[in-house]
Parts: C-alpha cells; sequence; structure tokens
C-alpha cells in the first residue's frame, strides 16, 4: 500500500510540474510584467520609475526562466519562475499583486465554495441516481420515455437560465430566499438553499441519462441474468446487484466534482455573491493577477489528483478483484 501511495507521488510530479510551466508560459505570453504594473497601478500617465519600482516590490524584477547576470545556481534561482512558481509545491502562495495574503483568502474563502459544493454533490448525487434508476425500473415504458424526454429538456437549456429563474421566482416573487449574498453560520443556510437547487435541478439532465446508460449496460450482464433465474424480483435485482456493481464508474464521474468542493463553482458564487474561491478566481482574472491564477490553477490540480487516488483506494474497498499494482 504504502509503495502504491510513494509510486502515485511520483508519477504526479512531473504532471503537477508540466500545469505549472504551461500557465506560467501562457500568462507571460498575454503579459509582461510591465503590462501588470500598468493595470496594477491605474494610471493614466505612469512613469517608467513607477513601473520599476512596483516591478520591484512585487518581485517581477527577475527574468522569466532564466538569469544570464547571475552566476552559478542563481541562474535558475533568481528567476520568476523559481521564485513565483516553484514554491507552489510547498504550498508557499504568497502575496496577490495587490498585495494580500493568498494563503489567507484560501483558508477563508474555502468554506462558503464547500457550504454550496458538498450538499451540491450528495444531494445531486442522490437524486440522479435515484431518477436513473426509476427511469430503468420501468424501462421500455411510457415513464421511461418520458423521463428521457425530460433529460433532454434540462440539458437544452442553459445554466445560466436556472440561475435567473430561480433568482427571480424563489428570491423576487416568492421572496422565500435571499438573490443574492452571503452570512457566516446558520444564517448561511438561507443564502446556499437556491444555489444548491439550482446546481442539482441544472445537472440532473445529463446526470439522469449518463447513470440511466450505466445501469442499463448492467441490466444486460451475466450476474444479472444469473440473479433472475434465481428468482429474485427486478427490484431486488435492480437495487441489491446492479447498483452495487455500477459504483465502480459512478466513483470516476464523482472524481471529477472533487476538487469543486473546495474550488468553487465560477457561475453560481458569481451571479449569487457568494466569497467563494470561484468568485476570488474571476476576480483575479479580471484584474489579471498572475498570482492568484498560478495559485488556483495549481490548488486546482492537486486535488484533482487527490481525488484520482482517493478513487482508485475506493476501487479496492468496493471490488476485492481490484489489487494495488
Amino acid at each position: 500500500m504504502m509503495g502504491y501511495f510513494l509510486r502515485r507521488i511520483v508519477y504526479a510530479m512531473p504532471i503537477l510540474m508540466g500545469i505549472n510551466i504551461l500557465t506560467f508560459a501562457l500568462f507571460f505570453m498575454v503579459n509582461s510584467p510591465d503590462d501588470m504594473a500598468r493595470m496594477q497601478l491605474g494610471q493614466k500617465h505612469i512613469t517608467a520609475q513607477a513601473i520599476t519600482e512596483w516591478k520591484i516590490e512585487r518581485g517581477y524584477d527577475y527574468p522569466l526562466f532564466y538569469n544570464h547576470e547571475a552566476q552559478g545556481v542563481n541562474k535558475i534561482r533568481n528567476t520568476l519562475f523559481f521564485k513565483k512558481s516553484l514554491r507552489l509545491f510547498v504550498f508557499d502562495f504568497g502575496f496577490s499583486d495587490a498585495g494580500r495574503d493568498i494563503k489567507q483568502d484560501v483558508s477563508t474563502r474555502m468554506w462558503p465554495s464547500f457550504a454550496i459544493a458538498l450538499p451540491s454533490l450528495v444531494l445531486g448525487l442522490f437524486v440522479n441516481i435515484a431518477f436513473a434508476m426509476l427511469m430503468v425500473f420501468f424501462r421500455g415504458t411510457y415513464l421511461d420515455l418520458s423521463g428521457v424526454i425530460f433529460c433532454i429538456m434540462l440539458m437544452s437549456i442553459s445554466s445560466l437560465f436556472y440561475i435567473m429563474g430561480g433568482q427571480y421566482l424563489f428570491g423576487k416573487v416568492l421572496r422565500l430566499v435571499p438573490i443574492s449574498g452571503y452570512d457566516d453560520g446558520f444564517d448561511s443556510l438561507k443564502f446556499i438553499l437556491l444555489p444548491v437547487m439550482v446546481s442539482v435541478i441544472s445537472g440532473l439532465g445529463g446526470g439522469g441519462r449518463w447513470y440511466r446508460t450505466l445501469f442499463l449496460e448492467e441490466m444486460h450482464k451475466d450476474y444479472v441474468k444469473t440473479a433472475r433465474a434465481k428468482g429474485l424480483s427486478e427490484r431486488r435485482v435492480l437495487f441489491r446487484h446492479v447498483l452495487k456493481n455500477a459504483m465502480l464508474p459512478i466513483l470516476t464521474g464523482v472524481v471529477v466534482i472533487i476538487p469543486t468542493l473546495f474550488m468553487g463553482s465560477l457561475v453560481l458564487e458569481s451571479f449569487f455573491g457568494i466569497p467563494g474561491l470561484g468568485s476570488y478566481l474571476i476576480d483575479a482574472i479580471y484584474q489579471q493577477d498572475f498570482a492568484i491564477v498560478r495559485a488556483m490553477v495549481f490548488l486546482g490540480s492537486v486535488l484533482y489528483w487527490v481525488g484520482l487516488l482517493l478513487t482508485d483506494v475506493s476501487y479496492v474497498w468496493l471490488d476485492p478483484r481490484v489489487r494495488f499494482a
């Protein structure tokens, strides 16, 4: 077990390094440190001295990857990539271009994102699976056909419609929940109800169809035929055997969502005014704050890798035939 974890950590390092280098290179292809200084200073007539002082203060006065003027190992150490990006591997996020402590911002903003993403994931997973199993149980009937049509209709509507429609209906007309905002403690419940509901409904179309296809594929396998030959009812076959054997691909689909538990939803948080990591990243992109963008991209990559690792461990727990290799 320990050897497997160590190998996975070693395998992940080149991937994370590649993502880090690619993010760094793409950002500086679009914006040079001088462009970043002009935008952050926000003045019409900016002197060269002001730009130079801003770069020195923020640590952007070094070459990108290689310092020809330095000696020895400092040719690599005294570069923007080493000082700004390699420190991410020890989770030293540093400070934003506006002077804020990124690690402090992340530790504060992750909880509103988590408060929305976790119930959305759990409730959405339950609703999607229950709806898909209902369609499979009545497969070939008008109820199944109606369910598929309903899923296609939900998939055909933009998620922005659900957001704006939910804000108008439940926030403005019925006045059941606030349209936007956030508060700490139990007061946050009234602010997260609508985003969670919108997230579950908007994902029901795609999720319901995917799980239905998954369950139908399991229904044609030999173990299902054997269970039916033993006289088990269709309900018991579906809920006891099919659902259990479909858990492996279900876990694989959940992995994609794991980073959003901490990273937040970019669209939901922006429209509902949730001070989470999603809106944090959107604001950083708008302000062209490279320090925040690179930190969030790296953090998302690490969380995705952790999700894959947890999925492999879950495979062994759910299926004894799977072994660590």
